[in-house]
C-alpha cells in the first residue's frame, strides 16, 4: 500500500460521468471566490472541492466556537478556537490536491472590499448573514459584474423541502431578503441576484429559538451585537449545497434543477 494520491481522473470520475471532460475542465479552470465560512459557507465550499474548482479563496474573520459545532462543517471539539479559514483551506486540500487555495482572516468591509474581489473571481458567494457587510459585497460586486450567488435567512427554517434557488426580487417570507432589497433600491442597485432562500411561512418564534448574541474573541468580534437565532444542520448544509449546485451550473451549463410541479388536488 502507498500513500500516493490517487489519479484525478479517478478522484473526479463519478462527476465527469455527468459533467463530461468539458465541464469538468471548467470547474477546473474556475477561480470561486466565498465570503463566510459558517453553516452555509462551509457545506458550499465542501461541495466545491469536491466538484474540483481549481481555484478557491475562502474569507472569513471569525474562529471556531462551541457553540457552531450543531451545524458547522468546521466545528469539532478539537477545532474550537482554531481560524475557520485555515481549516476550510486544509480540508480542500486533502480533498483535492490541485486545488489552489487561498485562506484570508478578514473582516468583509467597506475597507477590504477591493482585495476581497481583486482579481475578480468567475463566481462569488456571499454566505455572509450580517446584514451591512452583505449587502455592502453585493453592491460592490454588482458594479464590477461579478456573477453572485448569495444565500439568504436559512436560521429558525425546519422544512428542507420549501428551500429554493432563484432572484433575490422573487424571494418571500424571508426577513434577511427584505431588507437586502430595501438597501440595495435605496442605494440605487439593482437586484439582479441569485439568491437561495426559503419560502417556508415564518411561524411564531418561541422565545427558546432565540437567545443573546453568542460570546466570540475580542480580536473576532465585529459589527453590531445580533441575537442568536436558532437553526439546523440540515437546513444550512442545504442551503450550502444549493449555492454549490447553482455555481457548478452556471460554470458548466449543467441543469440547475426545475422547480416541483404543484400537485393538483384530486
Amino acid at each position: 500500500m502507498t500513500d500516493a494520491p490517487m489519479p484525478p481522473d479517478e478522484r473526479f470520475a463519478r462527476t465527469r460521468r455527468l459533467l463530461g471532460m468539458t465541464g469538468m475542465e471548467r470547474l477546473a479552470q474556475a477561480h470561486v471566490t466565498v465570503c463566510g465560512l459558517g453553516a452555509v459557507g462551509s457545506f458550499a465550499v465542501e461541495a466545491l472541492a469536491r466538484m474540483g474548482v481549481g481555484h478557491l479563496r475562502l474569507i472569513d474573520c471569525d474562529v471556531v466556537s462551541v457553540s457552531n459545532i450543531n451545524r458547522q462543517l468546521y466545528a469539532l471539539g478539537s477545532t474550537v478556537g482554531q481560524r475557520k479559514c485555515d481549516l476550510a483551506a486544509a480540508r480542500v486540500r486533502d480533498i483535492n490536491p490541485a486545488c489552489v487555495v487561498e485562506a484570508w482572516e478578514l473582516f468583509v468591509g467597506e475597507a477590504t472590499m477591493a482585495q476581497v474581489l481583486t482579481p475578480e473571481p468567475d463566481v462569488l458567494i456571499d454566505a455572509i448573514d450580517a446584514l451591512g457587510p452583505k449587502t455592502g459585497l453585493l453592491m460592490a460586486a454588482q458594479q464590477r459584474g461579478i456573477k453572485v450567488f448569495s444565500a439568504m435567512g436559512a436560521a429558525t427554517r425546519t422544512d428542507p423541502a420549501a428551500v429554493r434557488l432563484g432572484p433575490l426580487e422573487q424571494v418571500t417570507h424571508c426577513p434577511l431578503a427584505f431588507h437586502v432589497r430595501k438597501r440595495l433600491r435605496r442605494a440605487g442597485a439593482g437586484l439582479d441576484i441569485t439568491c437561495v432562500y426559503s419560502n417556508e411561512p415564518r411561524h411564531p418564534t418561541p422565545e427558546a429559538w432565540s437567545g443573546p448574541p453568542e460570546a466570540h474573541p475580542a480580536s473576532h468580534r465585529r459589527g453590531r451585537p445580533r441575537a442568536s437565532l436558532g437553526s439546523l444542520p440540515t437546513i444550512t448544509g442545504i442551503f450550502g449545497l444549493m449555492l454549490a449546485h447553482g455555481v457548478m451550473a452556471y460554470l458548466t451549463g449543467a441543469p440547475a434543477g426545475n422547480p416541483p410541479v404543484p400537485v393538483q388536488p384530486e
